[in-house]
């Protein structure tokens, strides 16, 4: 199981590229994720060792210069963030629906970082600006008071990064609309 990540974000793609050759040559890390995402910005994101991460993201911003966006290293990820990003979370309905809305893919697992550790929920995606103009979603659930605070936590987060473009909670959704959530 992975529970230490990177993220760089930036630009351009072919920048983006450059950078994802760069940080694994440079560091031993695993290659998660890499790849263009809408509007013609590049992500990667890459697990290992907290020490390689840290090698490999610092490496990344130091090639990135006036292209970076964002960028992370999380050394004790949360408790099926992982899954999450990955798009094989196994969450069930279960009570309210919480979710994140930002501008960057990094803040965006920031968030779902810092939601899993404040309340008692369970992610069902973070959806990494593929197809969305930019943007991203965290998307959680839980008990009322778990998924407000965890929102809260996470919210907090885009607010400091000044990437947040909404959050809401619905306390409890519709039948239908958790078979287009999850």
């Amino acid at each position: 199981m992975i529970n230490s990540i990177g993220l760089i974000e930036v630009k351009n793609i072919s920048k983006g590229i450059r950078i994802t050759d760069e940080m694994l040559k440079s560091a031993d890390v695993h290659l998660i994720d890499s790849g263009s995402v809408c509007p013609g910005k590049y992500v990667t994101v890459v697990g290992g060792n907290l020490a390689a991460i840290q090698a490999a993201v610092d490496r990344a911003v130091l090639i990135a210069e006036s292209a970076l966006i964002d960028s992370f290293v999380i050394g004790n990820l949360g408790d099926k963030v992982y899954e999450a990003v990955c798009g094989t979370a196994c969450a069930k309905p279960n009570g309210a629906l919480g979710i994140i809305e930002t501008f960057t893919a990094a803040s965006a697992i920031q968030a779902a970082d810092a939601a899993v550790k404040a309340g008692v929920v369970d992610l069902i995606e973070v959806r990494i600006a593929r197809g969305m103009a930019g943007k991203c979603f965290v998307a959680l659930t839980g008990e009322v008071a778990d998924v407000k605070a965890a929102v809260d936590a996470g919210a907090r987060l885009a607010i400091a990064d000044g990437v947040l473009i909404n959050t809401e909670v619905i306390a409890n959704p519709h039948p239908d609309l958790w078979q287009s959530v999850i």
